[in-house]
């Protein structure tokens, strides 16, 4: 069955795959967000929302490039912050398709997407958002991002745990009390296909 695998490595990093082909998204540099471990990565691509350390280092990624990728990625460009960029710059989110399926990463977002990036990531399957706020969108400009895009999974990043994440940045709780049903699992990673009943998952980070 057609399906995009998607591994939470902490905070805003990812890994994406389909057909065995890898990309990954956001990676951290060492030591740029308290708890977590150092990134070691293999994968065929590597994407970045923005250059700060926490989603940008890319040398946390040997690259093996490999030819056919199934996937098609567009990019979205908006703001890291709720003034045009003025406080803390760009970022730019991704649409990666496969196999007709499609997952979001949202990177950095700090301001509402415009209405053609809206209809651009309307429905998508699966919707990697941060919800943690001070940084990016909090909870509340979460929950109004998901309503305008509808998507099937939502998958929250960008938040603080007792044991990882800012300490200015919101906890999960203050997502999750807004939301609807939530899917708790115990793994980092989920398999996104056609057909699945829409929830938020909650990903645990493995270290």
């Amino acid at each position: 069955m057609a399906k995009i695998t998607v591994q939470w490595l902490g905070h805003s990093c990812f890994a994406l795959t389909a057909d065995g082909y890898r990309i990954v998204v956001d990676p951290y540099k060492p030591g740029s967000v308290p708890g977590y471990e150092p990134l070691s990565l293999t994968a065929n691509e590597v994407f970045c929302s923005h250059d700060h350390g926490d989603h940008g280092y890319t040398a946390a990624v040997r690259v093996s490039p490999k030819e056919n990728s199934p996937f098609t990625v567009t990019c979205l460009d908006g703001w890291h912050d709720d003034a045009q960029g003025t406080k803390r710059g760009p970022n730019r989110m991704h649409i990666f398709t496969a196999h007709g399926i499609r997952v979001a990463h949202l990177g950095d977002l700090g301001c509402m997407p415009t209405d053609s990036q809206l209809e651009q990531l309307a429905g998508v399957d699966a919707l990697l958002i941060p919800v943690g706020g001070y940084y990016t969108i909090g909870p509340k400009e979460a929950i109004e991002v998901m309503e305008k895009i509808k998507p099937v999974v939502t998958i929250p990043m960008h938040y603080r745990t007792q044991q990882f994440g800012y300490d200015v940045i919101g906890t999960l709780k203050d997502f999750l009390d807004l939301c609807g049903y939530v899917e708790y699992r115990t793994e980092d990673t989920i398999s996104i296909e056609k057909g699945m009943a829409p929830r938020v998952t909650v990903l645990t980070y493995q270290r």
